[in-house]
């Protein structure tokens, strides 16, 4: 085996491994293309001829495959946690970001739990907001309030 037959086996290899890392279509139209190029030097091209087979090929593969990367792109779905955003639930347990204590019921489900604004506490049975989610945790705000300036902020950016 030649040193470029090896190169475009390891090509075809190295994007076929970071398309499966990856959730989208990204590098698998390079793979085609790698493999096209493997097929000119199995039967003696030059290397420019290897490349240009190898750039050609990827770009018609991408444009031949745009809809369909469009369509898996676009299949997006939030996860449970993102559907809470906005989401109204009860303080089950006092929120008190001085005390590192807080839980919330939203949708049934029990969540830890911190203030927005680390002055504020609520008491349990309160209904409260969910603005934002860090980590594992809610970050929420009196039900019905606006959310505080530095979110609103945020969200416009």
């Amino acid at each position: 085996m030649d040193k470029l037959m090896i190169m475009w086996i390891a090509a075809i290899v190295v994007f076929i491994v970071i398309e499966a890392a990856t959730v989208g279509l990204t590098s698998i139209w390079f793979a085609v293309g790698a493999l096209a190029a493997l097929v000119a030097e199995i039967f003696g091209a030059e290397f420019w001829v290897q490349m240009v087979c190898f750039l050609i090929v990827s770009i018609v593969a991408l444009i031949a495959t745009k809809p369909l990367a469009k369509k898996v792109n676009a299949s997006y779905q939030p996860t449970n946690a993102d559907m809470i955003i906005g989401m109204e639930g009860f303080v089950k347990e006092k929120i008190d970001n001085t005390a590192g204590t807080g839980a919330v019921s939203v949708g049934g489900k029990m969540w830890t739990a911190r203030a927005s604004d680390d002055e504020k506490t609520y008491d349990e049975g309160e209904k409260v907001a969910v603005i934002r989610i860090e980590g594992v945790k809610l970050i929420v705000t009196a039900a019905g309030a606006p959310a505080p300036a530095e979110e609103n902020k945020e969200e416009q950016e």
